[in-house]
């Protein structure tokens, strides 16, 4: 198991740029797959990046604007989001896994784009 904790939302104007970052404690960090999702108000949650030893991977709504970075050495996970848009919106949280399924998260961070 990993703990994990999400900060550096916060609320930013359109076009604007926030860098979110997640704090994981626990053994074997470089080892989980570490991803960003987020869930806007009565919206489904979704993955917007992932890393892994593989490389990244971007939901089509983020590619472009969003970079995920990970720092083993610090337990850090990062999502630099640039060009923010209102659709934007949402609780940002960080998830880790090891097998098929993502079974520990963070409290999630708000991220709020206002026009």
């Amino acid at each position: 198991q990993v703990q994990l904790v999400e900060s550096g939302g916060g609320l930013v104007q359109v076009g604007g740029s926030l860098r979110l970052s997640c704090a994981a404690s626990g053994r074997s960090f470089s080892s989980y797959v570490m991803a960003w999702f987020r869930q806007a108000p009565g919206k489904k949650r979704e993955q917007v990046a992932v890393i892994s030893g593989s490389g990244t991977g971007y939901a089509d709504s983020v590619k472009g604007r969003f970079t995920i970075s990970r720092d083993n050495a610090k337990n850090m996970v990062y999502l630099e989001m640039n060009d923010l848009r209102p659709e934007d919106t949402a609780v940002y949280y960080c998830a880790a896994r090891m097998g098929y399924e993502y079974n520990n998260w963070g409290q999630g961070t708000q991220v709020t784009v206002s026009s």
